[in-house]
C-alpha cells in the first residue's frame, strides 16, 4: 500500500511541476513580449511626436524667414522660399516613411500578442487538465489510504509543542525583564544604604586663612622695617599676607592649602617666639615644613587605620598624606578618598565582593593628584603608575586608572570605585562651585557640540565631565562620526577651561519602525 501511495505521489508531483514550469516560462515570455511591445510603441509614438513638433517648428521658422526676406527682396526670396518648401516637403515625406515603419512595427507587435494569447490559451487548457488529473489522483489516494490514530496523535503533539514553545519564549522574556527591574531596584537600594551609613562633615577649603594677633601692635613687627619681614615671609612661603584695618588679625591668602598652612603655622610660632626677622623667618618656615611632612604622614596613617587597611608602601603613605592639603572644588581630597573608601566597602559587602580590595582602590584613586601638576598626564593614569611602581596589585592599579573611564575595568571592584568616587563628589555641599559658572560651563559645552554639522542633540552630563552627542544617521557616516569626536575634543581643549578631563561620546544609530496590523 505504501509503495503505491509513494508512486502516485511521485507521478502527481512530476505532472504538477512540469505544468508549473511550462506556465512560468510562458508567463515570463508573455511579460517580456508585452514589455517589448510597450517599449516599441512608446518609443515610436515619442519619436513621431518629436519629429512632427520639430517639423512644425522648423516650418514656422522657414515661413517667417521667407516672408521677411520677401519683404526685403521679393524676387530673390521667392527662389529661396521655393527651396525651403521643397526641403519641407522632403522632410514630410521622410516623416511619412518613418510613420509607415512604426505602423509595421505595431502590426508585428499585435501579431506577437495574438501568438502569446494563443499560447496562453493552450497553457490554460494544459493547466486545467493537470488540475483535473491531480484532483482525480487525490480522490483515489483518499479512497485508498486514511490517517491512522498514531499519525493524528503526532500531528496534534507537534501543534501543541509549537504553541508551548511560543508561550515559553514570551515567559522567558517576561522573566528577563523582571530580573532587570529587580537588579535596578537592588542597585538603587545598595547605593542608598551605603550613602546613609556614611555621615561626614565636609571640609570646604577657602583661599584665605585668618591668623589672630595678640594686639594690633604685632602688625608692625610682622611688617618689619621697610616691610622686610613680611616680604621675607611671603618669599619663603609663597603666599600673600594682607595686613589691613581688620582688628587683631592678619589674613593669609593663597590658592595652595599647603603653602597657606605653612605660612599660618610659621606666623603663629614667630609671634609666640617674639623674634621676627628674615633669618628667623626662614628657619621657622623650614622647621614647619618638616613638621607638616610628619603631620601629613600621621594623617594618612590615621585614615588608613580608620578604613581598616594596612601594608602600604611608605612612599604611598607619604603621597596619601599630601592629599590632606589638596582640594578639588573646595573638597578636601584626603577626606574625599576616605569617604569614597567607606562607601565602596559598604557596596562591596552588600554585593559579596572583596571589601578590602574595593576600599584600597577607592582610598588610592586620587593619589595621582599629588603629582599631576608636576608630570604630564591625567591624575588617574598617574596614580595608576604610582600604585604599580610601589607594588600594588593589578586590580588596585586598574581601579585607580578606570575611575574616570580612561581604561576598561577588569573587575567589579573597579566599577564600584568609580561609583563611590562619583557619589562622594556629587553629594550636596561636597564641592563648591558657583551655580552661574557651572551653568555657563555646561551651556558652553553643549553649544560647542551643536556647532558641528550633522549634530541633532547634545547633552552635558556627569557635572560637565562628559558631553554626549547624538548625530543624524543619514548625514554622517561612522567614519565622520569618529572624526567629529576628535574635532570636538580639540575644540573643547582650545576654547574652554575645566578641571580634569571631559569625555566626548558621539552616538550614531539607525531606527526602523513598522506596525503589525
Amino acid at each position: 500500500m505504501i509503495v503505491i501511495l509513494v508512486g502516485i505521489l511521485g507521478i502527481l508531483l512530476g505532472v504538477g511541476l512540469h505544468a508549473l514550469l511550462q506556465r512560468t516560462q510562458l508567463a515570463t515570455r508573455r511579460r517580456e513580449a508585452e514589455e517589448h511591445i510597450r517599449q516599441l510603441t512608446h518609443s515610436a509614438e515619442r519619436e513621431a511626436e518629436n519629429m512632427i513638433k520639430e517639423a512644425k517648428i522648423e516650418a514656422k521658422d522657414i515661413i517667417f524667414q521667407a516672408k521677411a526676406e520677401v519683404e526685403r527682396n521679393e524676387k530673390s526670396k521667392r527662389n529661396e522660399l521655393h527651396a525651403f518648401e521643397k526641403r519641407l516637403v522632403h522632410r514630410e515625406e521622410n516623416l511619412e516613411r518613418k510613420l509607415a515603419g512604426l505602423e509595421r512595427r505595431e502590426e508585428e507587435a499585435r501579431k506577437r500578442e495574438r501568438l502569446l494569447g494563443q499560447r496562453e490559451e493552450a497553457l490554460s487548457r494544459k493547466e486545467h487538465l493537470c488540475e483535473q488529473t491531480i484532483k482525480e489522483h487525490r480522490e483515489a489516494l483518499e479512497r485508498l489510504a486514511g490517517l491512522t490514530v498514531d499519525e493524528a496523535k503526532r500531528q496534534l503533539l507537534a501543534e501543541i509543542e509549537s504553541e508551548v514553545r511560543h508561550e515559553a519564549m514570551g515567559m522567558s522574556k517576561r522573566i528577563i525583564d523582571e530580573a532587570r527591574e529587580h537588579a535596578d531596584r537592588e542597585a538603587r537600594e545598595i547605593v542608598t544604604r551605603s550613602i546613609q551609613r556614611i555621615t561626614r562633615d565636609y571640609v570646604n577649603e577657602a583661599t584665605i586663612s585668618v591668623v589672630p594677633l595678640t594686639s594690633d601692635g604685632m602688625k608692625g613687627r610682622i611688617i618689619g622695617r621697610e616691610g622686610r619681614n613680611i616680604r621675607a615671609l611671603e618669599a619663603a612661603t609663597g603666599v600673600d599676607l594682607i595686613v589691613d584695618e581688620t582688628p587683631e588679625a592678619v589674613i593669609v591668602s593663597g590658592f595652595d592649602p599647603l603653602r597657606r598652612e605653612i605660612a599660618k603655622i610659621s606666623l603663629e610660632r614667630l609671634m609666640q617666639d617674639g623674634r621676627i626677622h628674615p633669618t628667623r623667618i626662614e628657619e621657622v618656615v623650614e622647621k614647619v615644613k618638616g613638621d607638616l611632612d610628619k603631620l601629613m604622614r600621621e594623617e594618612a596613617e590615621k585614615v588608613i587605620f580608620e578604613v581598616g587597611l594596612s601594608d602600604f608602601h611608605p612612599e604611598i603613605v607619604k603621597l596619601l598624606g599630601r592629599l590632606r592639603y589638596r582640594t578639588s572644588y573646595g573638597q578636601n581630597n584626603l577626606y574625599h578618598a576616605r569617604e569614597a573608601a567607606y562607601i565602596c566597602g559598604i557596596m562591596a559587602a552588600e554585593l559579596g565582593l572583596d571589601v578590602k580590595l574595593a576600599k584600597r582602590g577607592a582610598l588610592l584613586h586620587d593619589i595621582g593628584k599629588v603629582v599631576s601638576h608636576e608630570e604630564e598626564g591625567t591624575h588617574a593614569l598617574l596614580g595608576a603608575e604610582i600604585a604599580k611602581r610601589y607594588g600594588e596589585s593589578e586590580k588596585v592599579v586598574n581601579a585607580i586608572a578606570a575611575h574616570h573611564e580612561q581604561v576598561e575595568p577588569i573587575c567589579p571592584e573597579s566599577v564600584l570605585v568609580a561609583s563611590a568616587e562619583a557619589l562622594s563628589a556629587a553629594r550636596p555641599g561636597a564641592r563648591r562651585e558657583t551655580l552661574e559658572a557651572y551653568v555657563k560651563r555646561l551651556e558652553k559645552l553643549e553649544s560647542l557640540a551643536m556647532s558641528f554639522h550633522g549634530v541633532e542633540k547634545a547633552y552635558a552630563i556627569q557635572a560637565g565631565r562628559e558631553v554626549r552627542v547624538m548625530v543624524r544617521q543619514g548625514e554622517l557616516s561612522d567614519n565622520e562620526a569618529f572624526q567629529l569626536s576628535r574635532d570636538l575634543s580639540k575644540k573643547i581643549e582650545q576654547e574652554m577651561t575645566y578641571p580634569g578631563q571631559i569625555k566626548v561620546t558621539v552616538i550614531r544609530e539607525s531606527r526602523f519602525v513598522d506596525f503589525a496590523r
